[in-house]
């Protein structure tokens, strides 16, 4: 059973490097796939296996769905804030640099999350009714600071507005993953369109070795403690993701951008293990990878959560050295690539995806978050403000 256990979760390592190094698939996107298509449950596969695979494809994503977000600025769900300053170290040939500073975040997760499971065990039923009265009125605040930061408040609130009809008429239309063509437009296609409009060239990029990356204990101490009180607190709520939680966090401390990239490391991977263990705590799965596993186990027992925190702790360690060598060959062949042309090609890949997947409603979605993004570039207004699309519809969800 050791064997195949193994097996599994090396083919769960690989399944999620792909799902993670191909823009625009996200984890609960194939977690849906594979749930809709009982693809397991007909192959009468040991639960077990099948579980181990899941788990790991999922952690193994976390780490490696920064990849395309830093080198071709092409995000998913969970690493669409990366774009922003991922985007700027690429062009200052540091890419490597942020990928790593990403991973170290996320495997400081897998060992924090351990350390605090049996807190969150005792302490997540207790909280998941307190904790969503005050999440409205944090998220107000959040927004409210958002906008005043701006030099120049109108165009600021003006375009927050935009990104947050945009965002509550999108998930109220019948699409299958509304966030797709959302978050893919409003930081994906918009930095492909200003990157083949301005004929970016990337330079050649730096590749340090992991021990050269030095992460001071004074500098980063605030950005773990930040993200790990939100990403306990909120995580286990469904409609808050990485990027909320990290919005959240980065207003109330302001970050740098090692900083920042960091945290949305430490806070997507810690937020993928929280789901597994909410399974457990309040039988609620916020991620499409939980509703799987939920599936094939029905009730967890503390035995059976031990078993998947173990596999995510072996799939971190992993996913940890497979994607320092991934982004070494992005790093190191980056800029041979001819970077307006593999932005054109990647604009194409997004928009059949989007279509494929959210279909032509989806399209236009993706069209006019893609238009928004790009207006807000153009007006000089923070794109953190089209987090809006996110942020309102939440905000509308509790209170209403």
């Amino acid at each position: 059973m050791l064997i195949e256990i193994l097996i599994f979760l090396l083919l769960g390592i690989l399944a999620g490097s792909i799902t993670g190094i191909l823009p625009g698939i996200h984890i609960n996107l194939v977690g849906s796939i594979l749930l809709s298509s009982t693809f397991f449950l007909t192959l009468h596969i040991n639960p077990f296996y099948s579980v181990t695979f899941i788990v790991s494809m999922s952690i193994a994503h976390t780490f490696i769905d920064f990849i395309p977000s830093i080198y071709l600025g092409a995000p998913d769900e969970d690493s669409v804030l990366t774009v922003l300053p991922g985007h700027r170290l690429l062009l200052e040939g540091r890419a490597h640099e942020a990928v790593l500073i990403t991973l170290i975040g996320s495997l400081l997760a897998i060992t924090t999350i351990l350390a605090l499971s049996p807190l969150l065990i005792t302490f997540i039923p207790k909280l998941s009714a307190a904790v969503q009265f005050f999440i409205p009125y944090l998220l107000i605040l959040v927004s409210i600071f958002l906008i005043l930061t701006e030099k120049n408040k109108f165009l600021g609130l003006f375009i927050f507005v935009l990104a947050s009809f945009l965002g509550l008429s999108a998930l109220n239309l019948p699409l299958k993953d509304p966030l797709l063509p959302i978050l893919t437009g409003l930081f994906g296609a918009s930095s492909l369109i200003l990157s083949i409009k301005q004929k970016i060239k990337i330079p050649q990029q730096e590749i340090p070795l992991l021990r050269e990356i030095k992460i001071p204990k004074k500098d980063f101490a605030f950005p773990v403690f930040f993200s790990t009180i939100f990403s306990s607190l909120l995580g286990f709520l469904p409609t808050l993701g990485s990027s909320q939680i990290a919005t959240i966090s980065s207003t109330i401390k302001k970050q740098n951008e090692r900083q920042f990239l960091f945290s949305i490391g430490l806070i997507n991977t810690f937020l993928m293990i929280l789901s597994f263990i909410t399974i457990f705590t309040i039988d609620k799965a916020r991620t499409g990878s939980a509703v799987f596993i939920q599936t094939l186990l029905n009730e967890i027992s503390l035995q059976q959560l031990i078993f998947i925190l173990s596999i995510c702790f072996a799939s971190s360690i992993l996913s940890f050295i497979l994607a320092i060598k991934i982004s070494k060959i992005f790093a190191k062949n980056i800029e041979k690539i001819n970077y307006t042309k593999i932005s054109f090609l990647i604009l194409i890949f997004l928009s059949i995806i989007v279509i494929i997947f959210s279909g032509m409603i989806g399209f236009i979605i993706f069209v006019t978050s893609t238009f928004l993004g790009l207006t807000s570039n153009l007006m000089g207004v923070k794109r953190t403000n089209l987090i809006a699309c996110l942020l309102v519809p939440t905000i509308v969800l509790y209170l209403f």
